[in-house]
């Protein structure tokens, strides 16, 4: 794999960190409250999709080759975007929507 392809998945990992960050902010209700059954079969559920995304377009850029360092720049990516996508959850889901509806 040449340096431009890594780079390319380097910043790919990066963006889709953000991405992931900020979907996790948004289905914070469904993911994180609510009873304990339909919180392990949503989280499975959305853990299995957006692992299955990530390697359908990682696919596309190198192959599907994984490096540990992809990860570490996902991770990178959450922990960048984190504080934000918490003010935009607050924005967008006022404080009576945050409590139990499941």
């Amino acid at each position: 794999m040449n340096l431009q392809i890594q780079i390319q998945a380097l910043v790919y990992s990066l963006i889709y960190g953000m991405f992931f960050s900020f979907i996790i902010n948004l289905l914070y209700n469904y993911l994180f409250i609510g009873k304990l059954y339909f919180k392990i079969i949503i989280n499975i559920l959305f853990i299995t999709d957006m692992v299955f995304l990530y390697f359908i377009l990682l696919r596309i850029i190198n192959s599907g080759i994984f490096h540990s360092y992809f990860l570490l720049m996902i991770i990178l990516g959450v922990f960048i975007s984190y504080k934000k996508t918490i003010i935009l959850r607050k924005v967008l889901m006022p404080k009576n929507r945050d409590k139990k509806r499941l």
